[in-house]
């Protein structure tokens, strides 16, 4: 069973920011990355660092096609744990570290000037 929880109004979360709520007794970082809004839980599975309270911004990735040089992508998409330092992406939850380890993610959507969060009870 699924239940929606109005957690914020949508002008309170402007693009390229994030807040941390509390909805079914879990703490849920709300994202909004260029006017898409995604929610992450406020765990970190390393230690359950508080995650959704570290920073967010991009990450480098190095490869063959550009000649090993490193370069700066998915800017505002990373989410930085604060403890540890590991990357998740936002709108995945895939931990960059470890790839075969993701967060769950959950739904969220505006409705009206609210922003509603969707948990599987």
């Amino acid at each position: 069973m699924r239940r929606e929880y109005a957690v914020a109004k949508a002008a309170d979360i402007p693009s390229g920011t994030h807040v941390v709520v509390e909805a079914g007794g879990k703490q849920i970082g709300i994202f909004n990355v260029g006017g898409e809004y995604y929610a992450l839980p406020n765990t970190c599975f390393h230690q359950n660092g508080p995650l959704c309270r570290g920073i967010t911004g991009g990450t480098l990735v190095a490869s063959k096609e550009s000649n090993w040089s490193p370069i700066w992508v998915h800017d505002g998409e990373i989410i930085i744990c604060p403890w540890h330092s590991l990357e998740f992406n936002i709108k995945t939850g895939q931990c960059l570290a470890y790839p075969r380890r993701r967060l769950p993610t959950y739904d969220v959507r505006i409705e009206g000037e609210d922003v509603m969060l969707a948990l599987d009870r």
